[in-house]
């Protein structure tokens, strides 16, 4: 059963670590039905999606890296540097004043509403706006700043509020604005795990691990993630993000009345 739990968590992640709806959120939800999990469990299975996301933009990544005589490329590697820069500062300021995620559904449930009615706000918002593609200081300083409210506040999702923040701040083309939130994130959650999976095997977090249930999580997650990116990019070619929205205000109510009557935490 455990390995059966390890790769529907697996399944978890990879589908809502990078749609706009929050993996963080949904996986403290999860763990009240599968059982707690280890902080390396959690790293690992984040790890999976991080490198399907990576697979999918490698070309990408690869004519940032060899084309950087050009200025165009140089310009668009440098705003993702100062975004990523912007969040790793901010993200050891949060970590020195020992943020906690929290452990139960309330504030998750509030932020996918609140998160949701942002949402709708922020596509007719863009809506009004011309639909370039290019990729402003401002939006790169912002996303960076975003990057660090989603992680403060759970089921506000990373991938939504970098997105929304990119489109809202000048990048109206969604799929622009996708490609710049999901390139941030690849160092930004790479550094994060790596920070993490370091503090782990310093605090001799990893013994007695299951390695078997973290290597059935990791490929689970790595697959799916794979699916679901390559689905969303495909999907918001011709639709707005108000499909998500809708889930999340849907999912937001129904976890605050299972937490009014006691179903869970």
């Amino acid at each position: 059963m455990d390995y059966i739990n390890a790769a529907i968590l697996g399944v978890v992640e990879g589908i809502t670590e990078f749609l706009p709806i929050s993996s963080t959120g949904h996986l403290i939800i999860a763990e009240q039905w599968l059982g707690h999990r280890s902080d390396m469990f959690n790293i690992v299975i984040q790890a999976g999606a991080i490198l399907a996301v990576t697979i999918i933009y490698w070309r990408r990544l690869l004519d940032l890296v060899l084309g950087w005589r050009e200025p165009e490329n140089r310009d668009y590697a440098a705003k993702l540097i100062v975004a990523f820069l912007i969040t790793a500062i901010l993200g050891l300021v949060v970590k020195k004043l020992g943020f906690e995620l929290p452990e139960t559904a309330t504030p998750i449930a509030w932020a996918l509403i609140i998160g949701g009615i942002w949402m709708i706000f922020a596509e007719w918002a863009a809506a009004r706006k011309a639909p370039h593609k290019e990729i402003t200081w401002l939006v790169a300083i912002l996303v960076g700043i975003a990057q660090i409210v989603a992680g403060v506040f759970p089921g506000t999702s990373r991938s939504g509020a970098t997105i929304f923040v990119a489109m809202l701040a000048g990048t109206g083309n969604r799929a622009a604005a996708t490609e710049f939130a999901f390139l941030v994130g690849i160092p930004t959650m790479y550094a994060a795990s790596g920070y993490e999976l370091l503090k782990t095997f310093k605090d001799g977090g990893a013994a007695g691990e299951d390695w078997t249930a973290l290597g059935i999580a990791f490929i689970v997650s790595t697959i799916v993630a794979f699916i679901a990116v390559k689905w969303l990019l495909a999907y918001i070619r011709s639709n707005r993000f108000t499909l998500f929205a809708i889930y999340r205000i849907i999912l937001g109510v129904l976890l605050l009345g299972m937490a009014t009557t006691g179903l869970i935490a």
